[in-house]
């Protein structure tokens, strides 16, 4: 089956609000393995939603739109639907109670509009705003109303919206996501082209996506233990080409939280001690929960006299090799795993720019250096982009060189 999704609302067009309802429902349609072919967002005026519905009901099964179920004027979905339709609005009573109650006799008239329904169509109820929602079956297709605001639409979705979804679709699909850091989009695709040229069921899907590149791997079935029995010997395959490069089977799962997962594992503290990114990386693994029982210290040591005073790096080798240089990082990350007294320390050195680059040392040139248990690891690497994509590969390699270091030494 096929879907189509429908924003409504100017303040989309503006830029006012950032349509994440669309990003939700895509990836909620694509795991229910329903086809998508268009996205529209419109404003708040009938005549271009009327067309943007009309075009979607003669080239989708399913329609899903939401916004525009408020109690105001611009508030036209429900209204435009029965147009195009030829269907009456009629007033829900059950809808008109639940308002009363939800304002508790304090309503405005305008109010009474959320409660006006088209006639055979089955409401939803709103369990977090005023809004019901509607499901609009008519001919060959089935119409979702949502409310906008996120709270109110996802919750609704979920619990009501999902179920029915679901009985639509006579096969069960299931997704794997495998997750790649360290390899580029580009070369993780070459390194699986065939698989990819020659997929019929399951497929694989590649996502870029900052610094690493996810496949998702969906296989459609009678049953949710046939669609597994197809997952399993195409994620072998990629487990096997792309090894340690993957650091996660869970869609849900972090780069960092896989890394303070590992740490916790392996009774390892760690600490890091950062130049050009500033914090950016103790503050990516703070952000993970459970994180105070393995992280000690941070260290911002941005000029070269913070470097030698926290971190105890030798005057003599930031002039002979410059603050950033694979002796100074190494240097940096064992003085933070002295001063700390960690296990594992990650280290990083290098030039964001825009300025401060030369022919032997452009900018993008990052040094990052992990200490673990007396080893020393260092890494180099020549970043592309401004200033903040420097800093922000660096950070999400940093984190990735921690994974590996602690794989390779503790398996």
């Amino acid at each position: 089956m096929t879907v189509e999704l429908i924003s409504v609302g100017t303040e989309l067009l503006l830029g006012n609000i950032v349509n994440t309802n669309a990003n939700y429902l895509a990836i909620q349609c694509a795991g229910l393995g329903f086809s998508m072919y268009h996205q529209v967002t419109v404003g708040d005026n009938k005549d271009r939603l009327y067309e943007a519905i009309d075009t979607a009901r003669h080239r989708a099964d399913i329609i899903i739109l939401t916004g525009g179920l408020g109690p105001t004027s611009d508030d036209i979905t429900k209204e435009t639907l029965a147009s195009l339709l030829n269907k009456e609005l009629i007033m829900d009573e059950y809808s008109k109670d639940r308002i009363m109650s939800y304002f508790k006799n304090k309503i405005t008239e305008n109010n009474w509009k959320q409660a006006l329904k088209i006639k055979d169509s089955l409401v939803i109820d709103n369990d977090n705003g005023t809004a019901p929602g509607y499901i609009v079956e008519d001919k060959n297709n089935v119409f979702v109303l949502l409310p906008g605001p996120p709270r109110e639409m996802i919750p609704m979705f979920e619990d009501k919206m999902l179920p029915y979804l679901q009985k639509l679709q006579d096969k069960v699909f299931l997704s794997r996501m495998v997750k790649t850091c360290g390899i580029g989009e580009a070369k993780a695709e070459t390194m699986i082209i065939d698989l990819i040229n020659n997929q019929t069921n399951p497929t694989i899907a590649p996502y870029a996506k900052n610094g690493e590149v996810h496949f998702r791997v969906t296989a459609s079935a009678n049953s949710s233990k046939e669609a597994e029995q197809l997952l399993e010997p195409v994620i072998s395959q990629l487990q096997a080409r792309f090894a340690n490069n993957i650091y996660s089977l869970i869609e849900e799962e972090t780069l960092e939280e896989v890394v303070v997962r590992l740490l916790s594992d392996h009774n390892l503290t760690l600490s890091c001690a950062e130049s050009c990114t500033g914090g950016l990386v103790a503050g990516r693994i703070i952000n993970v929960a459970g994180v105070s029982d393995i992280f000690t210290e941070g260290f911002i040591t941005y000029s070269n006299q913070a470097k030698m005073k926290y971190l105890n790096v030798k005057e003599s080798t930031l002039k002979a090799y410059g603050a950033v240089s694979e002796q100074v990082a190494k240097e940096m990350a064992i003085g933070a795993a002295k001063a700390s007294s960690s296990n594992v320390s990650v280290a990083i050195t290098g030039i964001a720019g825009p300025g401060g680059g030369t022919e032997e040392k452009p900018v993008g040139l990052v040094y990052i250096s992990c200490f673990i248990d007396g080893d020393v690891f260092v890494n180099k690497y020549n970043f592309r982009g401004n200033r903040e994509k420097v800093r922000e590969q660096s950070v999400i390699a940093a984190i990735d060189l921690i994974r590996r270091c602690i794989v390779e030494i503790y398996g």
